[in-house]
């Protein structure tokens, strides 16, 4: 069985799909994805379609994000809609044919069913950020929503388990990997890309929005693991010192 889990996609639909052709996850596979799928990018409904067809094709958990809670409150509140349109719901709007009144009522459903958080054994899945110390389920949702990650990373979380995280974009297109959290967000609409993760290989895919794939060679991985492992000595050296 294959496990993955998926940045943000910001309606960046091209990207999915050849992310998604490219996996081609089937029965017993499992897909997790961190939330954001609408806003900023060509197309959202494109996105909500093909997630909708997934969700027949493997095992699929999808998160929330703060683009969803933009848009549920818009949709299903009645929130006045200027600070999601400012931050990027226009682009939704747009390919729901100008107005979030055209948007189905199967993609509504599909809005309404998004998880909070997403935990296993030995995994936490969750939009933005945690509180190290607090149970996931029990943060706040400014925490769980839309704190972005700090300079200084959290430390690692009171369960023992390994955080992975969307909200915050890597610029530079890699993922941000440390022994106690991963952020898969590698800013796909502002011309970075959709990344992938092999939650039992580490092995990456990315597609960028034009849907162009690459995979991230292995030595790549080998001195990202290396600056890791260089970060932790420098965090017990400085334990050390006082």
């Amino acid at each position: 069985m294959a496990r993955y889990v998926i940045g943000d996609v910001h309606g960046c639909s091209k990207a999915l799909r050849s992310m998604l052709e490219t996996l081609k996850p089937g029965s017993g596979d499992e897909v997790i994805l961190v939330g954001d799928y609408v806003d900023r990018g060509p197309n959202s409904k494109d996105v909500v379609d093909q997630l909708l067809t997934l969700q027949q094709c493997c095992e699929l958990t999808v998160l929330r994000g703060n683009h969803e809670v933009m848009l549920q409150g818009v949709t299903m509140n009645d929130m006045d809609a200027t600070t999601w349109i400012e931050n990027g719901g226009n682009t939704t709007i747009a390919s729901y044919g100008g107005s979030a009144t055209k948007i189905p009522s199967n993609h509504l459903d599909f809005f309404q069913g998004l998880k909070r958080y997403h935990e296993t054994e030995t995994e936490i899945f969750v939009h933005a950020m945690y509180d190290p110390q607090q149970p996931i389920g029990e943060q706040s949702d400014e925490l769980t929503y839309w704190t972005h990650l700090p300079k200084v990373v959290p430390a690692p979380h009171v369960s023992g388990k390994r955080i992975y995280m969307g909200h915050t974009p890597q610029p530079n297109g890699e993922i941000l990997r440390r022994s106690h959290m991963v952020v898969v967000d590698t800013y796909c609409f502002g011309g970075g890309f959709l990344t992938a993760l092999d939650l039992e290989t580490d092995a990456i895919v990315q597609a960028d929005r034009h849907g162009h794939v690459r995979r991230v060679p292995i030595e790549h991985l080998y001195l990202a693991a290396l600056k890791c492992i260089d970060w932790l000595r420098g965090k017990g050296g400085e334990s050390e010192g006082g």
